[in-house]
Parts: C-alpha cells; structure tokens; sequence
C-alpha cells in the first residue's frame, strides 16, 4: 500500500492536467477521483460547485493526486519528481533494452518540455548517461534519467525534496527524522545511498548531500541540499499526504511533524524543514460521503474522524 501520496495543486486546470499526464508519461492514466459538493462551500470555492476536486494520475504503480482549487499555491522545484527509465524495465541491460529505455525518455521529454521550462539540458552528465531536468507548463517539475540496469533497482517515480534556504545542509537530518517517523508503519523505513558533496559547493558545507535517498515501506524519497544559489522554497504547491489507520496514528504524527501552528488547517501542516504535509484517515472518501462532512473538515485543523 502506498502510503504517502504525493498531492500537486493545480489552477482550475485539474482534469485537464490528469488528461496531459496520461498522455505524456509513460504507463499513466488518469481519473477524477472526487468532486466539490453542491453546497455548504465558502465564498472563495463557490466557483468550484460541483467539479472535481482531486483528481488522480497513477504512474507505473504510484498514484499522484491533483488538487483543483484556485491560485493560492504553486508546485516549486523544491519538490520535483524523478524519472527512472531502468533498461531493466524493457527486457534486461541489451542493447535493445538500453535504446528503447533511451526512447521512451526522449518521447517522455519532449512531451513534457512542450510549453515548459528546461532547467537542465537533456544529455549525458559524470552522474548519468542521460539526464534532463524540466518543469512542465503547469510549473511541476520533472528529473528524467536513464538509469543503470546494473546498479539498485528504484521505482519509476521517485519525489525528490531538495533542501535550501532555511533548511539548507539539513537534507540528511531531515530523511532521518522521517524514518524516525514511518519506522513503525508496515514494511519499515530505512536510510539508503548517501553521498555528500566532499568540498563547498555554492551554499552547501562540504558534508551536506548531494544526492541521498530515504526508503517508507516499498517507496523510495530523494533528500538532497541545493549546491546552488536558489530562491525556490517548499511551499504548499506540493505536499505530502499520509494515509493513516486510525486517529491514534493521525494524533502521533501530526504531533511530530507540525511545527507552523498558522499553516494548520484542514489536515494540512508544515514541518520545521518547511515541507507541507496532509495527515488524513485511509477512509477519507468515505468520511467525506457523509452529510455535512466537507463543512465539518473545514472548521477542523487537525482531522478528528469522530467529527465527521
């Protein structure tokens, strides 16, 4: 089961970035997975009665959910989402395997590059033999890499969270606290590859990471620190939502990660690293079917299932 599901907010344009993702990358396909109700909506989300509120987009395996909502947020490249096109994936580490894998990254790319921003060049790099990082035209950001059959397998979509500003060199401390957290959940958390930058590189120490890895049950995070003068921050744009099973789980993480008393709201809460998270009940579609459920949420910080 996959339990933390990354969320991405869109612009009034949730459907129509399902439909764009389904198209564009491979193994996807798309659905509206709720709608806004009729009524009982405040003012500023009158304008969304009755249309879809999230919509999911599953990607070889890893569901990713967009919120439709208005223009309070956008997706940064603090969060982006790494692309493993393993030979592997396409009959071993051949030939044919590596060239097919080669294609369906530059299919990939171009679909994604169309109307966006290329933040890294499409082509071979010291760390891989093709590489490319975009941000597409709906501001979500994309690392595509050919991977090397012959080294740790990684699944498909990997969400990589880079580290700056406030919480810069702090990549390391931070995968460690969220294992600290999901180490009790159903398969376990664990700390994978680690490998600082070994000399100052722009804002980062010599031991802060540059790449490092996190693993929460059979799901794989990216935790690294910025080696470049940035302005992107974490924002709300997206988050990060853990399904829990009951409220004792809800009350002991929302307990430990919350750390912005003013960012509560609704389920959502900041974490002292700046990441936002949303802490709901597995059962969330049911509770949300209930009368009156979608008023209740609102009036709630943290979700008690009781007042639903």
């Amino acid at each position: 089961m996959q339990r933390i599901v990354p969320n991405i907010w869109s612009t009034r344009n949730a459907k129509e970035m399902g439909a764009f993702y389904a198209d564009a990358l491979p193994d996807a396909e798309s659905e509206v997975e709720s709608r806004y109700p009729e009524e009982g909506l405040l003012d500023f989300q009158q304008e969304f009665a009755g249309q879809p509120l999230t919509v999911t987009v599953m990607v070889a395996g890893t569901r990713l959910t967009l919120i439709n909502a208005g223009d309070e947020f956008r997706p940064t490249p603090a969060i982006s989402f790494m692309l493993n096109f393993d030979p592997a994936r396409f009959g071993g580490s051949s030939p044919d395997a590596v060239a097919s894998a080669t294609i369906t990254l530059d299919r990939t790319w171009d679909a994604l590059v169309e109307g966006g921003i290329v933040r890294m060049e499409l082509g071979e790099y010291p760390f891989a033999a093709r590489y490319g990082w975009v941000e597409d035209r709906y501001g979500v950001n994309w690392q595509l890499m050919l991977t090397d059959p012959a080294g740790e397998p990684r699944p498909f979509v990997v969400p990589a969270l880079m580290f700056g500003g406030p919480a810069q060199d702090k990549a390391a401390q931070a995968a460690d606290f969220y294992v600290s957290l999901f180490s009790s959940l159903p398969g376990g958390a664990a700390v994978g590859n680690r490998f600082p930058y070994g000399v100052p590189t722009g804002p980062a120490s010599a031991e802060a990471l540059a790449y490092g890895e996190f693993r929460v049950g059979d799901q794989w995070f990216m935790a690294t620190d910025f080696g470049a003068d940035h302005a992107f921050a974490f924002s709300e744009g997206v988050s990060l939502e853990v399904q829990c099973e009951d409220q004792t789980e809800i009350d002991r993480l929302w307990t430990a990660l919350s750390a912005v008393p003013e960012a509560e709201q609704c389920g959502w809460l900041k974490d002292r690293y700046g990441v936002s998270w949303q802490i709901v009940p597995t059962d969330m579609a049911e509770l949300m079917a209930r009368p009156g459920a979608f008023e209740h949420m609102l009036e709630m910080k943290k979700l008690v299932i009781a007042d639903f």
